[in-house]
């Protein structure tokens, strides 16, 4: 039996990866872009994390991981997943921090997000504020322009809660308050965030960004609108699957 959830996860695209994933045990995560990882055919590789962040919870040295091959750049590797508990049950996790723009990009140009349907074009990457891009600009003849600002998510400290950010974010709490100088320009402005994960709702993690929190807090207070969708991972690939409550 089909239920609904499916009917409507099957709607969104498949982003896969580029190789087939390799499996080993993450030995350490360094320099922020760095990790070394023993493959299970016994190999020790060094591979590139597309992720500035923290990665708290997701860079234990022990945790099952999986790697995409490359065939450019320095480092011949990319961590890709790991393997974390949620809920008490193993869960795969992405860390690939672009992710989340590829499949906001094919969501939202398809029009299967009901909050950003109806536009006739978007762009991404175009510059707007002091010195940024925004993710995505969505226009049509008639409407104000929507400027999308897109943020990857992939942290978990209450069960199924999602949390962002993972830390100090100072570009983040600077594209909020641009956000809500096009609102006030007669814009439309909103985040997505984007959970590389299951997730039963989304939170500010406050305590480990407070300027971000009080930020978040302000933009929405000028009519920046906020919304946020789960994804489920797999070893073949990530699909955006539903969207999730934002709780204070």
């Amino acid at each position: 039996m089909i239920s609904d959830v499916d009917v409507a996860a099957a709607a969104f695209p498949v982003l896969p990866y580029p190789a087939t994933l390799v499996p080993g045990r993450l030995i350490r995560r360094y320099k922020r872009f760095l990790a070394d990882v023993r493959l299970d055919d016994g190999r020790e590789v060094v591979a590139h994390v597309a992720n500035s962040g923290s990665m708290m919870g997701l860079s234990t040295p022990g945790m099952r991981v999986w790697l995409c091959p490359k065939t450019s750049g320095s480092l011949p590797w990319s961590w890709a997943v790991v393997e974390v508990e949620i809920d008490g049950r193993p869960t795969l996790v992405g860390v690939d921090t672009a992710a989340p723009n590829k499949l906001g990009l094919a969501a939202v140009g398809a029009g299967l997000l009901p909050a950003f349907a109806g536009y006739d074009s978007v762009r991404r990457e175009v510059r707007y504020g002091v010195n940024s891009r925004i993710d995505l600009l969505l226009a049509s003849a008639g409407r104000p322009k929507a400027f999308v600002e897109i943020k990857n998510v992939h942290l978990w400290r209450r069960g199924a809660l999602a949390e962002f950010p993972d830390a100090v974010t100072a570009r983040g709490a600077k594209h909020l308050v641009e956000l809500s100088n096009e609102v006030a320009a007669g814009g439309r402005a909103a985040m997505l965030f984007i959970v590389q994960g299951p997730a039963a709702g989304f939170a500010i993690a406050r305590d480990l960004d407070p300027v971000y929190g009080r930020a978040f807090d302000l933009a929405r207070a000028c009519g920046v609108e906020a919304h946020c969708w789960s994804a489920t991972v797999t070893l073949e690939g990530v699909q955006l699957d539903r969207e999730v409550p934002i709780v204070d």
